[in-house]
């Protein structure tokens, strides 16, 4: 790859604008639900869904769930979008907040993520 193209392909990768927000895995069988905060929706879910597959993802309950009812039997969706101007600033602390008020909202969700 010529270095002209590589320059591009970082600058692109700079200025690209992932969707960011609350993701949701539900467990159809049992309906349990469990929210995280995500910089990148798509980058989260295959990331979570690759963690759950291998059988090591942090969040033990959700994990036997997995291993019990397969990935057939969950919903994976974006519950909440946050919208933002730069995505180099941190969105952090703003996507605690809209995870807390999606908890709220629901309140037998738990967190994918603990």
């Amino acid at each position: 790859m010529d270095i002209n193209r590589k320059k591009l392909l970082k600058e692109e990768y700079k200025l690209r604008r992932p969707e960011m927000g609350i993701i949701s895995y539900r467990c159809k069988s049992t309906g349990e639900t469990f929210l995280g905060i995500s910089n990148d929706t798509k980058a989260s879910f295959n990331s979570c869904s690759f963690k759950l597959s291998g059988s090591w993802h942090p969040n033990k309950h959700l994990q036997e769930l997995w291993n019990q009812y397969g990935e057939k039997d969950f919903e994976l969706s974006v519950v909440k979008v946050l919208k933002y101007k730069d995505p180099a600033d941190d969105h952090t602390e703003k996507l605690e907040k809209l995870l807390d008020q999606c908890l709220s909202e629901n309140q037998d969700a738990k967190k994918i993520w603990k």
